[in-house]
């Protein structure tokens, strides 16, 4: 448990990127650059399930609110995104919600419009918090590139580098 606590200060404290070695900037880029990509990931995901969403919330209004359909009513069941199968609209006054994990629940038209309301605002609100946590850790991102770029340079640039690569002479 002591390493856990001795984690959190250790990475509260600046560091100075320049002072570190060329093969700890790259580890620190590579970790930098997976994190934001499983971040970029997840962003994407819950864009993915926000429109969903925003796709029930859109059949609830046009096909029970405003639709003005009738029990018995053909419509076309979505068993996936891409695969639809005949069927009969049961009853107008209640509709089945998905509430996760494959548990469903019947709520009024209404209720099943604030339930996935409700459900679109949390990824709203998740979306931004992720998107700040994003653009933070490009801008990390960009400054451990920065700087492992400049210290390349300088360490290409310096005469005693390259004689210590050259092996001391022409063979």
């Amino acid at each position: 448990m002591a390493s856990k606590e001795s984690q959190p200060s250790a990475q509260s404290q600046p560091v100075n990127l320049a002072s570190l070695p060329i093969p700890q900037l790259t580890s620190i880029k590579n970790q930098l650059a997976q994190e934001l990509q499983h971040l970029t990931n997840s962003f994407t995901q819950l864009r993915v399930a926000q429109a969903k969403f925003r796709d029930c919330i859109k059949s609830i209004e046009q096909g029970i609110e405003k639709g003005g359909r009738k029990e018995g009513t053909p419509i076309l069941v979505p068993l996936t995104p891409s695969l639809y199968v005949p069927g009969k609209l049961a009853s107008t006054e209640t509709v089945l919600v998905d509430i996760g994990t494959g548990f469903y629940v019947e709520k009024t038209p209404p209720a099943a419009r604030q339930f996935y309301t409700s459900k679109v605002d949390e990824l709203s609100k998740s979306l931004k918090d992720l998107e700040s946590i994003v653009q933070g850790k490009q801008g990390n991102l960009t400054v451990v590139d920065d700087v492992l770029r400049q210290k390349v340079l300088s360490e290409s640039a310096s005469p005693h580098n390259e004689e210590a690569k050259g092996g001391g002479g022409p063979d």
